[in-house]
């Protein structure tokens, strides 16, 4: 299920971030996707789908941060 487009990644991610941290969840998510395809490469019993998103969401806190007002801003 990896993401072919920013127009499909999920709605909290496109209504709330800017689109270069967009661009980063998804190439994230589509990276982890492929990484942690068997189940013992991931923790504890995480399905592959939640491990991806913890991936791609690790990877927008690096440069981005959540607002007070719910969107996510460059740190």
């Amino acid at each position: 299920m990896p993401y072919h487009s920013i127009a499909e990644l999920p709605d909290n991610v496109r209504d709330h971030v800017p689109r270069h941290a967009q661009e980063i969840y998804k190439e994230a998510f589509n990276s982890a996707w492929e990484q942690y395809d068997k189940p013992d490469e991931r923790r504890g019993d995480a399905s592959r789908e939640e491990t991806a998103h913890k991936v791609a969401w690790s990877a927008v806190k690096d440069k981005y941060e959540k607002g007070d007002d719910g969107n996510w801003h460059t740190k």
